[in-house]
C-alpha cells in the first residue's frame, strides 16, 4: 500500500496535510468514530462527483470507466433544488 499511495502522501505532505487509508468493513463503532472525526473536522473526504439516486447507474459506469480523478463518487438520497 505504500508503493501505491507515495504519489498521494508526497503531494500531501506538500501540502501540509497527512493522508492514511482507511479500510472500511460493515461495523458500526468504526462508523461512528469515522463520523466523530468528520464532525470535529480531521477528517475531510475528497469528493470527485456526485450524482443523484436515479443516476446510480450513471455513477457506476463513472467508476467503471476509470473517469474518476480523485476521490469517492458519491449517490446522494437527497434531491438536488439547485
Amino acid at each position: 500500500m505504500n508503493i501505491l499511495s507515495r504519489k498521494v502522501r508526497k503531494q500531501a505532505k506538500a501540502l501540509g496535510v497527512r493522508y492514511e487509508p482507511v479500510f472500511m468493513r460493515a461495523n458500526g463503532s468504526q462508523l461512528r468514530k469515522l463520523a466523530a472525526l468528520y464532525d470535529s473536522g480531521k477528517l475531510r473526504p475528497v469528493i470527485d462527483s456526485t450524482f443523484p439516486f436515479d443516476q446510480t447507474l450513471q455513477a457506476m459506469a463513472h467508476v467503471e470507466q476509470g473517469r474518476t480523478k480523485a476521490g469517492k463518487v458519491v449517490v446522494s438520497m437527497v434531491p438536488d433544488h439547485s
